[in-house]
C-alpha cells in the first residue's frame, strides 16, 4: 500500500508542478503552445501503446471498445455542460477542458499503474514517464487559460491539488482492488482513458497548440510522440 501511494504521488506531483508553471508568470502564446504540442504527441503516444495496445493485450477486444465509447461520450458531455456553464469565455473554457481531459484520464491510467504494482508486475517506468511528462502540459496550458480568464491563484491551485490528490487515490484503490479486477476490466479502464484522451486532445489541446505555436507544432508533436513512445518499451 505504501509503494502505491508514493508511486502514486510521484506520477499525480506533475499536475500540481504543472499548474505552479503556469502560475509563476504568464506563458507568451508561441512557447505555451508548443509545450501544449510536445504535451499531445507524449498523450498519443500513450493512448496507443499505454493504454489501447496493453487493453488490447488484457482482454477482448469488446471491452475496449467500450471503454473507449464510454471514455468519449463521458468526456464530451461533461465538457459541454461545463462550457455552458462557464457562458462562453474561451480561455477558461479551453482552461477547463484541459483540466478535465487530466482528470478523466489521470484516474483510470492511476488505477492501472496500482494494479500493475499490486500484482506484481512492478512499476511500468513507460507508463509512469508518460504520465508524469504528459500531465505538465496539461497542467501548464489550464492554469495558464484559467489564468488570463480571469480565475484567482488561489482557485487554480486548490483545483489541481485536487485533481491530484483525486489521482493518488485512484492508484491506491487499483493496488486494493487488484486481486478482483479481471482482465476485461483492466481493458475497459484502458478503454475509456483512452476514449477520453482522444476527444480531449481534438476539441481542446492540438487545436490550442496549433493556434498559439504556429506550425511549427506539428514537429513538437512528433517529438512528443516519439520521446513516450521510446519509454513505453522500458518497464
Amino acid at each position: 500500500m505504501t509503494s502505491a501511494l508514493a508511486w502514486g504521488a510521484l506520477a499525480a506531483s506533475s499536475l500540481v508542478i504543472g499548474a505552479l508553471l503556469g502560475l509563476v508568470r504568464p506563458w507568451p502564446p508561441r512557447p505555451l503552445g508548443l509545450v501544449l504540442a510536445f504535451g499531445a504527441g507524449a498523450l498519443i503516444s500513450a493512448v496507443s501503446f499505454d493504454l489501447a495496445e496493453e487493453g488490447a493485450r488484457l482482454g477482448d477486444p469488446g471491452f475496449l471498445g467500450l471503454g473507449l465509447a464510454i471514455g468519449a461520450v463521458t468526456y464530451f458531455a461533461i465538457n459541454r455542460i461545463l462550457g455552458r456553464r462557464g457562458g462562453g469565455s474561451g480561455g477558461a473554457n479551453a482552461g477547463t477542458a484541459l483540466a478535465l481531459g487530466a482528470f478523466l484520464d489521470g484516474i483510470p491510467e492511476q488505477l492501472v499503474l496500482g494494479i500493475g504494482i499490486a500484482t506484481g508486475d512492478g512499476v511500468s517506468v513507460g507508463l509512469l514517464v508518460a504520465i508524469f511528462v504528459s500531465n505538465l502540459p496539461e497542467a501548464i496550458g489550464s492554469s495558464t487559460e484559467m489564468r488570463a480568464a480571469g480565475s484567482s491563484a488561489s482557485a487554480i491551485r486548490r483545483l489541481w491539488l485536487l485533481v491530484a490528490l483525486i489521482c493518488v487515490a485512484a492508484t491506491v484503490v487499483g493496488y486494493s482492488i487488484a486481486d478482483s479486477v479481471s482482465g476485461n476490466v483492466n481493458a475497459g479502464v484502458n478503454g475509456f482513458a483512452a476514449g477520453a484522451l482522444l476527444v480531449m486532445l481534438i476539441d481542446s489541446m492540438i487545436p490550442e497548440a496549433v493556434r498559439k505555436g504556429g506550425d511549427i507544432s506539428g514537429l513538437v508533436t512528433v517529438l512528443g510522440f516519439a520521446l513516450a513512445a521510446a519509454l513505453s518499451s522500458v518497464s
